[in-house]
């Protein structure tokens, strides 16, 4: 199971949550206030290797 990360429009909270796959397009509760006024975010995610031109420190 993915874990996507979400906003909480109405208290601001970001929050982390595992969700299938499948489910992935549905509105999740907000842990703080309850509201499904929550919006899924884009995240980052790290990469190691040579042709990146970064550092390779922490991969491994």
């Amino acid at each position: 199971m993915p874990l996507y990360e979400y906003h909480c429009k109405d208290c601001d909270n970001v929050f982390e949550m595992l969700v299938n796959f499948s489910e992935s397009n549905k509105k999740v509760k907000c842990p703080e206030c309850e509201s499904e006024n929550t919006e899924k975010l884009i995240s980052g995610f790290a990469s190691c290797g040579s042709d990146s031109g970064f550092s390779d420190a922490g991969c491994g």
